[in-house]
């Protein structure tokens, strides 16, 4: 089972949502991981400098929460490698196919009542919810 963390969830979705809302009000973007990092991909947007300084924030930001904090962050699983291989394909067409990823839809559209981003984050977590279940109930768990 995953720790609960109501503090530090709180204080991360926090942080999420001020990163979003200084975005769209600094630079009128939506904070959609996927289509910044696409802008740094070639053909690279004119407007890439933003995007490097937002995507470097995102990596560098949890190594120095690690380094003040003292706590180590965990990147082991009990997933596969495989497994995560293809997980990340199929996220991958869904992002695609879905016209953005979570953080755009989820964070960005419900913010904006799109309904395109309401009915997209109603189809992630119904998913998500089946795929827990299935995971832990059906298969057993990992």
């Amino acid at each position: 089972m995953t720790e609960f963390t109501p503090l530090m969830s709180l204080v991360g979705g926090t942080l999420i949502g001020l990163s979003a809302v200084l975005l769209m009000a600094f630079h009128g973007r939506i904070a959609g991981m996927t289509g910044i990092l696409t802008g740094l991909l070639p053909p690279v947007a004119a407007d890439w400098g933003w995007r490097a300084a937002f995507i470097a924030g995102a990596i560098v930001a949890p190594m120095l929460i690690a380094t003040l904090s003292g706590q180590a962050i965990g990147f082991d699983s009990p997933v596969p490698t495989s497994w995560l291989a293809i997980s990340g394909l199929i996220v991958g067409v869904g992002v695609y196919f879905g016209s953005g990823c979570t953080s755009g839809h989820g964070v960005c559209g419900l913010a904006r009542l799109s309904p395109r981003s309401i009915a997209a984050t109603a189809i992630f977590m119904t998913t998500t919810a089946a795929t827990v279940f299935v995971t832990r109930h059906v298969m057993g768990g990992l």
